[in-house]
């Protein structure tokens, strides 16, 4: 059974940065993809990137696009979301989840697996 931690979460002023870690066990295929969600109180889940590892291929919603970006470290079974220029609307629960072979996407239906989620504030 694959599973996902993420960490990294925390508080920080707007205009700052933080690098959240989404560690994955064994992936029984190499054609797998990996999200980075984003929950708010009373908001639905939205998708905020995604990354195929087949060829890196990387997608982002328009609100991070330029601010957040998205890699993978394979050798240390590590997905990272790199949030720079954070504002007070990032704040949310953020979640990583898997799929196991194919491409994902920003739906939370293309997802099999989720991680507990970790908690990022931006408040000064």
């Amino acid at each position: 059974q694959v599973q996902l931690v993420e960490s990294g979460g925390g508080v920080v002023q707007p205009g700052g940065s933080l690098r959240l870690s989404c560690v994955y066990s064994e992936m029984p295929y190499h054609f797998w993809s990996i999200g980075w969600f984003r929950q708010a109180p009373g908001l639905e889940r939205q998708g905020v990137s995604y990354i195929r590892n087949r060829d890196e291929f990387t997608e982002y919603a328009e609100s991070v696009k330029g601010r957040f970006t998205i890699s993978r470290e394979n050798d240390k079974n590590t997905v990272y979301l790199q949030m720079d220029k954070l504002k007070p609307e990032d704040t949310a629960v953020y979640y990583c989840a898997a799929r196991l072979f194919g491409s994902g996407g920003l739906s939370s239906k293309d997802y099999e697996l989720w991680g507990q989620g970790t908690q990022v504030t931006v408040s000064s």
